[in-house]
């Protein structure tokens, strides 16, 4: 996911998905202990789009 993506998003969608996404973190993190990941990057990309989430939440919260 893009910051592009991520600027278009409503704040709603953005916190749905801010919502799965860290569901699906803890899942990955607790998969990969059990047994290792295929593609264990997954996990840093994961990471990665909640960050942008956030940080696009908290600068509309700033403008606001």
């Amino acid at each position: 996911m893009k910051m592009q993506e991520v600027n278009k998003m409503s704040m709603e969608d953005i916190k749905d998905k801010l919502e799965t996404l860290t569901e699906q973190l803890a899942k990955m993190k607790l998969a990969h202990k059990i047994t290792p990941l295929e593609n264990p990057i997954q996990i840093r990309n994961v990471r990665r789009d909640i960050a942008r989430l956030k940080t696009e939440l908290n600068n509309r919260k700033v403008q606001a």
